[in-house]
């Protein structure tokens, strides 16, 4: 497992991240890949759930005015 993964799922877990925030956080991380088809179906399906959609676009917000060294996350 990548040093990265492992920092990311710490963080996950000290932030308290809903599984909608954790999977937006893995679409939209560093990593030189992009994310998968099944990851984004899966966050395309949680948006007709109204709480899990506010957090989705809450997280993409915060992600989208990301700067510097994580570029990648937009």
């Amino acid at each position: 497992m990548a040093t990265s993964s492992i920092r990311r799922q710490m963080k996950n877990i000290v932030n308290n991240y809903s599984e909608a925030e954790i999977k937006v956080r893995e679409a939209t991380s560093n990593d030189p890949w992009g994310p998968s088809s099944s990851l984004m179906t899966e966050i395309a399906d949680l948006t007709y759930n109204v709480v899990a959609f506010s957090e989705i676009m809450s997280m993409v917000w915060k992600r989208l005015n990301d700067h510097g060294k994580n570029w990648r996350h937009v």
